[in-house]
């Protein structure tokens, strides 16, 4: 690495951009015809002319919204984060840097056809706008956007960058000369597995004979608002958008919609390379040629209290990819697709398919690298694809783990084509899931054959949650939107069929003559449970945080993935009986030392408190919150709310679980009912901030405003962007 330190005496003080004459013309143009109607919720209906002056529209709404997120999102994607953060954030940055090519995206905005470029060029326009109108507002960094900031950012998901599980600190220890143990790579974060629920009906399964599709993705909370956005070339498009981004990442159109959960599907790799140093040269050796390393310098720059100081990094890469690890003797190179002009075409057409042929046509652009995709349509189709992007691989060997380099037999032989991924086109059963969950119980055990892929297309272990939901969908009969959303927030906590039973045969073994009267007394609450969790439980309070002591005893030096579903059962057998009591005497005591009593209801240590989108925003118990009746989805629940203490609070505060929630009835008309976590609006002082906390927290949906006579009945304020609101 060759590093220079330049200190420069810029700070990150707001610095207006100049706006050309021109530029203010076209943005007026353009602002004449869009007509954002805001509904009673606050959320932003955009009417334009253009499918373009509704991305117009669409970011200056968003920027009102929450200008900070989109600003951040970007700022991320940029591998700019240092910048506004400070130098901790320096190898974040070098990862994103080494894997979105920012001059890339460039090239292809320059190469985009007509009809994305002008997309691209109203993105721009309409954040350029906002803060033309808005000269109050401060950016953290970025004081102008470009037309090519979206295609750093194809996909939409909330984890746009696939690295195969290798971290900022795998690269900073190559970067420092240091070997990194790399058996992390196959293991699963199951905490952070918290994924996202989608189900679709078929007309056999349905009330109304019409198919229904359940959207309910689990993200950090506020990561999407809701949207609607209709133009005269025949958009009209409903559903959540990634903050920053001008598609509808998951929603609906008149004829069909689709819902995507995140996949363990392979679509990124590591490569053990064999590095030969020759006259001072760097060569990698692949069957029997070497071939040169490629060299090339990236510019990190991060805030410091004097200025910004940089440093340079030189970027290693052989054909797979860059250098991101050294492991033993071997340089660990990744190939990956994180970025693409047909990913962000393939994002932006979906929205404006009208049958299943037309969607599947998006489908077969293969660019969709992260997702999962659930689907239903108004002639009554379902479908389900696990995964898009494919690449063909040599089955003999383990791509869950490091592959070896210097061989060709494992470079990637070109795409698998849809049909040769896993899929599952209308079932006879009449309904379809995923939960993050293996596809292989997509509409129920047996129905898709394992045999028939190769396992790299499928890694995905059953969960939980997966359980819940075949159980619930099998046994359901015909149903409605409300019936959908019932199944939707089924509260049962399947984990616990496992967990319990182990505790309490741990008390009849020859220790219990030493177990206390509170621990019994915790005991027999848990044992007249329903295992529901709910906001009035004691025994949910107990029991969720006793199995959060235990499940990292059990995972505790595990390698590799563990499919809890079927491995907890025998991880508890291992574990000794003493320590499974010892864990649940620290959880009363916490509970005592807390809150004066271990008989707290989990209503009253777990809560909903929405905060301010700050840098550092913080929970605080002294501030109000309401309670929230649900728990981790890793416990199996399907409405998610992950919650935990920080900040020094004694109550627990969720981040992130059920965020933006739908439920479609595709027919000769739309059925929709939704609910966001919180509010649409990212400003505390408006009343949409928080307007559908207390519902959020009751599973109360309100109905979606999707035709125009009905958006103009519920119409809060209606202007052209750029005009003063109320």
């Amino acid at each position: 690495m060759r590093k220079i330190l330049i200190i420069t005496f810029l700070t990150l003080t707001h610095i207006s951009f100049s706006q050309s004459k021109a530029d203010i013309e076209r943005w007026e143009a353009s602002s004449k015809r869009v007509n954002i109607i805001r509904d009673k919720w606050g959320i932003p209906h955009i009417f334009g002319k253009t499918d373009a002056d509704c991305v117009f529209g669409l970011l200056y709404a968003q920027c009102e919204d929450d200008f900070q997120r989109v600003e951040m999102n970007y700022i991320t994607m940029l591998g700019r984060t240092s910048e506004v953060k400070g130098e901790e954030h320096v190898y974040e940055d070098l990862l994103v840097k080494m894997v979105i090519d920012s001059a890339a995206s460039v090239n292809d905005y320059n190469n985009s056809p007509d009809w994305m470029k002008k997309l691209l060029n109203a993105f721009a326009d309409g954040v350029n706008y906002y803060l033309y109108k808005h000269p109050n507002v401060k950016p953290a960094l970025l004081n102008a956007f470009k037309p090519w900031y979206p295609l750093t950012y194809t996909d939409g998901s909330i984890s746009a960058i696939q690295t195969s599980n290798l971290t900022a600190k795998d690269i900073q220890n190559f970067y420092e000369g240091i070997s990194s143990d790399l058996s992390h790579i196959k293991q699963k974060d199951h905490e952070q597995l918290i994924g996202s629920n989608g189900f679709a009906i078929a007309p056999s399964k349905s009330i109304s004979g019409n198919a229904m599709l359940y959207i309910n993705p689990h993200v950090t909370f506020y990561f999407r608002p809701e949207v609607h956005m209709m133009s005269e070339e025949g958009l009209n498009t409903y559903g959540a958008v990634t903050w920053g981004q001008f598609f509808v990442y998951q929603g609906f159109n008149e004829h069909c919609g689709w819902m995507h959960t995140s996949s363990e599907a392979d679509v990124a790799d590591l490569f053990e390379e064999t590095i030969i140093k020759k006259n001072n040269e760097l060569f990698y050796k692949q069957d029997n040629t070497l071939k040169p390393v490629k060299v090339y310098s990236v510019d990190i720059s991060y805030k410091t209290n004097n200025g910004i100081i940089k440093k340079q990094f030189n970027v290693y890469s052989t054909h797979h990819g860059p250098v991101m690890a050294k492991e033993d003797d071997k340089w660990i190179t990744m190939q990956s697709n994180n970025r693409s002009l047909n990913g962000l075409i393939q994002s932006w057409s979906r929205t404006k398919a009208k049958t299943f042929a037309e969607f599947k046509a998006t489908m077969d652009l293969r660019e969709n690298v992260s997702n999962n995709t659930v689907y239903a349509d108004d002639q009554g189709n379902i479908a389900y694809w696990h995964g898009n992007f494919m690449p063909k691989r040599d089955i003999r060997f383990d791509w869950n783990d490091k592959v070896d380099g210097s061989t060709s037999a494992t470079d990637w032989k070109g795409l698998h084509t849809v049909d040769e991924t896993v899929h599952l086109y209308n079932p006879s059963n009449g309904w379809l899931q995923n939960c993050n969950s293996t596809p292989f119980t997509a509409a129920g055990p047996g129905v898709i054959s394992k045999k028939k892929y190769p396992a790299y297309m499928a890694p995905d272990r059953e969960n939980f949650r997966g359980i819940n939901a075949v159980k619930l969908l099998s046994n359901s009969g015909k149903l409605d939107v409300n019936g959908l959303i019932k199944i939707g927030y089924d509260t049962y906590l399947s984990a616990f069929d496992i967990l319990l039973p182990s505790l309490f045969s741990s008390t009849k073994t020859q220790i219990a003559d030493n177990i206390k009267p509170d621990i019994m007394k915790a005991i027999q609450v848990l044992n007249e449970w329903d295992r529901r969790s709910s906001a009035n439980s004691v025994a949910t309070t107990i029991a969720i945080m006793w199995a959060e002591r235990v499940l990292p005893y059990l995972m505790k030096d595990k390698k590799g993935d563990i499919d809890l579903t079927l491995e907890l059962s025998r991880l508890l057998k291992e574990m000794p009986d003493n320590e499974k009591i010892y864990y649940l005497q620290d959880v009363l005591k916490k509970l005592k030392t807390d809150f004066g009593t271990w008989e707290v209801k989990w209503g009253d240590i777990n809560r909903f408190q929405r905060i301010e989108n700050k840098l550092s925003p913080h929970f605080d118990d002294a501030q109000p919150s309401i309670p929230s009746p649900f728990a981790s989805s890793m416990w199996g629940s399907l409405p998610s709310f992950n919650s935990r203490s920080v900040d020094n609070t004694k109550k627990r505060y969720g981040y992130g679980g059920n965020s933006f929630i739908c439920a479609v009835e595709f027919g000769k008309k739309i059925k929709a009912k939704s609910l966001l976590a919180g509010g649409e609006s990212g400003d505390a002082n408006s009343k949409h901030f928080k307007d559908q906390a207390e519902m959020y927290t009751k599973g109360q949906f309100k109905d979606v405003l999707f035709y125009k006579e009905d958006i103009l009945k519920n119409t809060e304020e209606q202007y052209h962007p750029g005009e003063r609101r109320k």
